[in-house]
């Protein structure tokens, strides 16, 4: 696909943010986009790292003389955090806006990053969502290789992009961060965090393969969600009658990037393989969906020790006394043809009274729409559709 710039679904704010994503997300392309006239600086230009890190307070000269409500961006900020009090001091001094982004918020936490709290925004940035590709979307491809822009752009050398990315950014950059104090054991626990892409957490299991501790395990994967390279879906516990599972699922924020950690870019992507990378694509947009629609809904997973599962449950209302919460339920199948059982979890729980569920659907890899008895069954297409609408939650 030709690269070209692609209206993002990210709105500017009016006031000082900070800008969060993975590496490659298109965060640095969208801020030359949207603020044109800022002065911008790239801390990835070794010389103005070492300059700001010696004497943050010599930002001010390098802005120059701006008006009130000018737009100053300071894009990889993590790598310098004392640069978070100076932005601050100039906010209040010079009424100046800022663009604080990174692809980390960990050392950001470490260093101060609370002391912005009431003055600054926090917006996130994701891979490419269905609803930014239009009709560029191509969910075979998505599945295999993923939505980054820069593999969604040169769709012909996306193992060998992908391949550097986790090399280059994923090893390197994280050890260099101080994550992580050896590289050895935490290249093999990527190896088996891709292969578990999906799934339930069992760190104990992981600690095992990779012949690491336990708390070394909860470690990386701290890192991987500081790092804003994986999300955690947790387990929705209504406190229906039967036993309700309590380990959250572990997925990565693009199935590109999981096929790499687990070394799989050379293999063809197996139909298994395809199902948990077509679960991993849903929980992306709905978490984009959740993020620029300003819901925020809680997002989870619903499982029982008996085998009920239901792919992803949306809480639209909390519970409140006198009334139970309610929830949109949703099961993924790559499948070209719905079969009637895989509703059985939803109208399961649609059944139980101390749960309202309002919606229940059905996403699957076929080209036809049903309406079943209260439940919809849509295409991957018309889903994403749907949801970027507003008629999903």
């Amino acid at each position: 696909m030709k690269e070209q710039l692609l209206m993002r679904l990210l709105r500017r704010p009016n006031r000082s943010f900070f800008l969060f994503g993975p590496r490659g997300s298109g965060k640095s392309t969208w801020i030359k986009q949207t603020f044109s006239d800022a002065a911008v600086f790239d801390l990835l230009d070794s010389s103005l790292l070492l300059e700001l890190t010696r004497e943050p307070h010599v930002l001010e000269a390098l802005v120059g003389e701006r008006p009130p409500d000018s737009w100053v961006v300071l894009d990889e900020v993590q790598k310098v955090p004392p640069l978070l009090d100076e932005a601050h001091r100039l906010m209040e001094s010079r009424q100046w806006q800022f663009v604080l982004c990174g692809s980390s918020a960990r050392k950001l936490k470490r260093g101060g990053a609370d002391l912005l709290g009431g003055r600054a925004l926090t917006l996130n940035m994701e891979p490419f969502s269905s609803a930014e590709m239009g009709d560029r979307f191509d969910l075979d491809h998505s599945l295999e290789w993923g939505m980054l822009p820069m593999v969604q752009f040169d769709r012909a050398n996306g193992a060998d992009i992908l391949a550097a990315y986790v090399d280059t950014y994923i090893k390197e950059e994280i050890r260099a961060e101080g994550a992580i104090r050896r590289l050895a054991p935490f290249v093999r626990f990527l190896g088996i965090a891709g292969q578990v892409n999906g799934q339930p957490l069992n760190a104990l299991n992981i600690a095992r393969e990779a012949a690491v501790p336990r708390t070394t395990v909860d470690g990386y994967f701290a890192v991987l969600a500081e790092t804003l390279l994986a999300h955690f879906l947790p387990a929705y516990r209504p406190g229906l009658k039967v036993r309700e599972a309590a380990h959250p699922k572990f997925f990565w924020v693009d199935p590109g990037i999981a096929r790499a950690a687990a070394g799989l870019l050379r293999d063809p992507a197996d139909r298994l393989w395809k199902g948990t990378a077509l679960e991993t694509l849903i929980f992306h947009e709905l978490r984009v969906y959740n993020t620029t629609s300003g819901k925020h809904r809680d997002l989870a997973y619903y499982a029982t020790p008996s085998g009920t599962e239901i792919d992803f449950i949306i809480e639209t209302r909390k519970h409140l006394a006198g009334s139970p919460p309610s929830v949109v339920g949703l099961e993924v199948k790559l499948a070209p043809r719905w079969n009637r059982k895989w509703e059985r979890a939803m109208r399961e729980l649609h059944a139980q009274p101390g749960i309202r569920v309002e919606r229940m659907i059905g996403i699957y890899t076929g080209e036809r729409a049903y309406h079943y008895d209260g439940l919809d069954v849509w295409p991957v297409a018309r889903f994403f559709k749907e949801l970027h609408h507003g008629n999903v939650f």
